[in-house]
C-alpha cells in the first residue's frame, strides 16, 4: 500500500467517530476529492504530487474532528502534524512541508509557496466543481478564474 493509502485509511478510522454519517460522507468526499485535486495539480506544474495529495486528505480534519471551522486551517497542521508523527509514514522535512500546505490552505487571497498554492487550488477546485449550481465564493472568484484559464476548464458542463 502507498503511504497516501496509508493516510487516508488513517483518516477514515479518525473520521469513523462522527456520529453523523451523511456528515462523514460529505467530510470523506471533501478530503479525498482535494486530495486527488491536488496530486493532479501538483504533478501539471511539474511538482512532487504525493506531498499534496496527502495534504488533500488532512488539510479539513481538524473542522470535521471539533465541528468548527474557526482557525481550521491552523488547528488542522497541528492536528495533522499529530497524526503524521504518530503514523511515522512521513520525514521531519515532509511533516512540514504538509503542515505548511495545511496552515496556508484557508489563506486565498496571499501567495506562499508553490507547494502551499497547490492544495490552495485544489481546494477551491473541490469547492466549486463539486457543485456547479452554487456561486463561486468571492473569497475563491480569483484563484477559480485563473484555474480555468491555466487548466483550460469549463464552468458549463455541458461543453
Amino acid at each position: 500500500m502507498s503511504r497516501l493509502e496509508d493516510i487516508k485509511q488513517l483518516v477514515r478510522e479518525e473520521l469513523n467517530g462522527m456520529p453523523d454519517l451523511s456528515r462523514r460522507d460529505k467530510a470523506l468526499e471533501h478530503l479525498f476529492g482535494v486530495s486527488l485535486a491536488a496530486g493532479f495539480i501538483a504533478e501539471r506544474r511539474g511538482l512532487n504530487h504525493e506531498l499534496p495529495a496527502i495534504a488533500g486528505a488532512l488539510h479539513d480534519i481538524a473542522a470535521y474532528m471539533y465541528g468548527s471551522y474557526d482557525d481550521h486551517a491552523h488547528k488542522g497542521a497541528e492536528y495533522a502534524r499529530r497524526m503524521l508523527e504518530h503514523a511515522g509514514l512521513t520525514n521531519a522535512e515532509e511533516t512540514d512541508l504538509i503542515c505548511s500546505m495545511i496552515y496556508h490552505h484557508d489563506d486565498k487571497h496571499v501567495i506562499d509557496s508553490p507547494l502551499d498554492e497547490v492544495l490552495k487550488d485544489a481546494d477551491v477546485i473541490h469547492h466549486c466543481f463539486a457543485d456547479l449550481s452554487k456561486p463561486v465564493k468571492e473569497k475563491e472568484r480569483l484563484r477559480f478564474n485563473a484555474l480555468i484559464q491555466e487548466f483550460h476548464l469549463s464552468t458549463n458542463p455541458m461543453e
